[in-house]
């Protein structure tokens, strides 16, 4: 989009704001305004601009929830006649002029009032400490969303703003520079050089340059106490705002506490006795006080409370779109010299997510069907003899995987689609993260540099040859490439072929991690930058690649959190989204599917607490009981031997995605399964009793005893720390006479490729299932594939009353604002509504025939002699969805072998981004 029409779309979607059009005022209007401001675009130019406008004028966003302590008390609505919105209003325009939807603005709007009547209020004078937590969705707006805090907090009256970024620099950079441009209005890394040659307004500056925040720190350096004094002189007796953006790092905290106590010492007390507002970017990084092995940690969690408490009246505001650390922050291990940990005790806000984000929902649970391909991922199966998944800093690269240069081609393709698209103008990135060490990533910098370059160089001779140019191998490959991936999104291969040298000839990859940073969006032009990113752990939190398109992904961590920052494919992909695609290897897939669904039952759970009136400590045990906490409590825990960990199964659903692959304990679990079909036909609820449903056969009513003794049967494999009978026997067994005395039972019975199969009296066609063949080395068949369950979906539905499973799915499509009237875009219904409306528990038992691998597969195997372990016939496997219980919070606990564990999910260096300096 040239600067001009740029300029045309700001105008008409600024009036927009005020009035609404209709489809033909609205193109009205633009001709109109082409002509008044001399724009003279053709066309099918404005065509194109009023569908985008109507397409961003058409995305929503709900208000998500808000959780309260039972102290809260509203202020903002009676103080609100008394507040001039200087710096909202400065910032909403920026916002319109940004092309931010209007539905969202509003939203925003609304929501960033909630959060500051949360707040401490400026106006009282009296002390009071205030501490909350907003959970977002990763690259969804979490910044948009603070910095409009920020402003609304300073018109209100807080005159200290400390917003703590990431642990890297580039991060904190860029922080700045969204604060300079919200907030600020001035580029203070320009100001810092240039003094008042540099006093340029940019920004919300550009619409009202007056009562200029004072800004400490600047986009090109931290905080730094000299600078700080220089800077505090210019301040006019606190009438307008302090603000600081500092780096998440011990030293520079120091500093700053060292600063304010040395000016405290002075008789300069006015500044600790403004109200302060501390806005935690990535609040579950470094912030909390987990890993009690690390000192750095517990120095920055202990130094961030000394910051609060050095102020009369603070504020302590978290952000994070991965709060598992900060919730199960483990009350056992509070250090008392510390007091209270940063939990957000007085409020937890979780925000929804605009109907147009390209999230871990729509990727990792809508984006793979029950049958069919993954829209969006593609598999990553042949990096082991090249780029093993795990490798130390002398590892080599001397060549690239052939998926890596798939990668390569899809998103030089995609860009060139994005330029006939009319986003010539746009930036384009790839993101490539494979290692955590720089050594690494700059050898694969060096041969993805080489390859691009071929690829530029085969363009500039050949791209012109049209068909003829087919017969050179490197245009052979793109077309194929083409054909695989993007024939659907632009079916004129000539057209492709013809621009494609103009929209990639100025490709360049480039590094990202703590000795460089390549990425610059920076500058004024009419051609968008085509950038592939090398890197690491700094790719990992919080940095933005502007245009993301296609990312190839190899990393090992199992880590929640670590593994969705990682997810710089998240955000937004307005006119591009169905070029999107993610290679990385099924294990990744599975496991961001898994933690997909905890994420969404996290945000659920966040309304159906606000609904109940529940507070932020009984929503933190809640999660904390939830099963998904296993693994992160277990690695807040890690060390050697045994530790014992509680969790909750009221509403949980338990199965059995590992199952031991020794022929003897195969044998003894085919035999409990026999046992409680004999002993349900033994009370007449054999095959003849049973309705059939969808997925199998259903029997009601079954007594409890009989689902205890194949549990007290089962042998279980030692990696399946969640299947362990123990905990499950006992849970049950404390109910056993009132909340799950009688149990409904699933057999399953599918039509499938595999024979039927006897057993017990029964004769059932076994379930098909792939399985992560490296694992059979552990006599272990890890469920592989879609979501990493051996269960199908939907199954939670069975046996819920009919009833009650509309009025779940309709409240469900009610909360998610989706539309359930037109069939073919009816979602497919989450499992854990059914769970929370069930009468009775459902027992599922699971007949598995394992899938013979595919022949790639078998090529990826370092040790085929483990195929003699697949086993034949068809193994069993259950499933258990255990409805909400009257004593929710009442946990079991399940022993772990920590030592395997570290074997299982990788030590925690693996995850942190350790030794990227070396």
């Amino acid at each position: 989009m040239t600067a001009n029409l740029k300029h045309l779309d700001d105008v008409v979607s600024q009036s927009l704001a005020h009035q609404r059009k209709s489809g033909t005022e609205l193109r009205t209007f633009i001709a109109t305004m082409n002509v008044a401001l001399h724009v003279n675009a053709a066309p099918d130019a404005l065509e194109q601009l009023a569908r985008d406008i109507e397409e961003r004028f058409g995305i929503t966003m709900g208000l998500g929830a808000m959780v309260d302590d039972e102290s809260f008390r509203p202020w903002l609505d009676e103080a609100k006649a008394s507040i001039d919105p200087f710096y909202w209003d400065r910032y909403k325009k920026l916002l319109h002029k940004n092309g931010l939807p209007q539905d969202v603005i509003t939203t925003t709007d609304e929501l960033t009032d909630r959060i500051l009547g949360r707040l401490g209020n400026p106006g009282l004078d009296e002390k009071w400490d205030r501490r909350g937590m907003v959970v977002g969705h990763v690259q969804s707006g979490k910044t948009a969303n603070y910095t409009g805090l920020i402003c609304k907090a300073a018109d209100a009256g807080y005159r200290l703003i400390v917003v703590i970024a990431g642990i890297h620099n580039n991060l904190r950079n860029q922080t700045q520079e969204r604060i300079d441009e919200g907030f600020i209005g001035r580029d203070t890394g320009r100001l810092a050089t240039q003094g008042k040659k540099g006093n340029r307004a940019i920004g919300v500056g550009l619409f009202d340059d007056r009562h200029v925040p004072v800004g400490l720190t600047n986009t090109l350096a931290d905080f730094r106490k000299d600078t700080a004094s220089t800077n505090t002189s210019q301040i006019d007796s606190y009438k307008v705002p302090v603000v600081l953006v500092i780096k998440k790092n011990h030293n520079t905290l120091r500093n700053l506490l060292d600063w304010l106590r040395e000016n405290s010492a002075r008789g300069d007390d006015q500044m600790i006795d403004q109200p302060m507002l501390l806005i935690d970017d990535e609040a579950d990084n470094a912030s909390i006080n987990t890993k009690y092995s690390k000192d750095e940690i517990t120095k920055i969690n202990g130094q961030i409370r000394d910051l609060l408490n050095m102020f009369h009246r603070s504020c302590y505001v978290g952000y994070t779109a991965t709060p598992f650390a900060n919730i199960f922050v483990d009350p056992d291990q509070y250090d008392e010299a510390l007091k209270e940990d940063l939990f957000p005790k007085h409020f937890i806000v979780g925000l929804d997510a605009p109907s147009n984000y390209f999230g871990a929902k729509k990727i990792f649970i809508d984006g793979i069907p029950d049958d069919g391909d993954p829209v969006w991922l593609r598999y990553i199966t042949d990096n082991e003899d090249v780029l093993p998944m795990k490798h130390r800093i002398d590892q080599t690269v001397d060549e690239l995987p052939e998926s890596l240069k798939e990668a390569v081609r899809a998103f030089l393709i995609a860009r060139t689609i994005r330029n006939l698209r009319g986003q010539a103008s746009k930036h384009c990135s790839m993101l490539v993260n494979t290692s955590r060490f720089t050594k690494v990533q700059g050898l694969l910098r060096n041969r993805l540099h080489q390859y691009v370059g071929g690829i530029q160089d085969t363009l500039r001779v050949n791209g012109a040859r049209g068909e003829a140019a087919l017969r050179d191998a490197m245009i052979a490959d793109l077309h194929e490439t083409w054909e695989w991936e993007y024939f659907d999104a632009e079916p004129d291969w000539s057209k492709v072929l013809a621009a494609m040298l103009e929209a990639v000839a100025a490709a360049k990859v480039v590094e990202v991690n703590s000795r460089a940073n390549g990425l610059d969006y920076t500058g004024e032009s009419n051609v968008g930058q085509t950038v592939i990113a090398v890197g690491g752990f700094s790719l990992s939190r919080g940095l933005t690649l502007e245009g993301l398109t296609v990312t190839w992904f190899l990393r090992n961590t199992m880590m929640y959190d670590t593994l969705m920052q990682m997810g710089r494919w998240f955000g937004y992909r307005g006119g591009y989204e169905d070029l999107c695609r993610i290679w990385m290897p099924s294990d990744a897939i599975d496991w961001y599917a898994h933690i997909a669904e905890a994420s969404e039952e996290l945000h659920l759970e966040l309304k159906k607490m606000e609904k109940a009136k529940a507070t932020p400590s009984d929503f933190g045990l809640a999660v904390r009981s939830h099963p998904a906490s296993l693994l992160v409590t277990a690695r807040n825990k890690m060390g050697s031997g045994q530790k014992h960990i509680l969790i909750g199964l009221s509403n949980a659903w338990v199965e059995t995605a590992k199952i031991t692959a020794k022929p003897k304990e195969l044998a003894a679990n085919h035999e409990a399964a026999v046992r409680l079909l004999e002993g349900m036909a033994a009370r007449g609820l054999g095959p003849a009793a049973a309705d059939k449903v969808n997925g199998g056969h259903l029997l009601k009513d079954v007594p409890v005893e009989l689902i205890d003794q194949f549990l007290l049967a089962w042998r279980n494999h030692e990696q399946a720390f969640l299947t362990q009978p123990g905990p499950v026997r006992g849970y049950i067994r404390d109910r056993q006479d009132d909340e799950l005395k009688e149990w409904d039972v699933l057999v399953t019975d599918v039509k499938s490729e595999a024979d039927n199969f006897d057993m017990g009296g029964w004769t059932v066609g076994p379930q098909m299932r792939r399985i992560g063949y490296a694992d059979l080395g552990d006599h272990l068949l890890s469920m592989s594939g879609k979501r990493a369950r051996i269960a199908s979906r939907g199954v939670e539905r069975i046996g819920v009353d009919e009833e009650k499973a509309k009025q779940a799915e309709a409240a469900y499509l009610a909360a998610e604002k989706l539309d359930g009237t037109d069939e073919e875009k009816r979602p497919s219904f989450p499992d854990r509504i059914y769970r929370q409306v069930r009468d009775k528990p459902l027992f599922v038992l699971h007949v598995v025939q394992v899938k013979r691998p595919e022949q790639r597969d078998i090529d990826q195997l370092r040790d085929k002699t483990v195929l003699d372990r697949l086993p034949e016939r068809p193994v069993i496997g259950w499933s258990i969805s255990l409805p909400p219980s009257a004593t929710p919070n009442d946990r079991v606990e399940y022993i772990i072998n920590m030592v395997k564990f570290r074997e299982i999910y990788g030590s925690e260096e693996d995850d942190d981004g350790a030794y990227e300096d070396d």
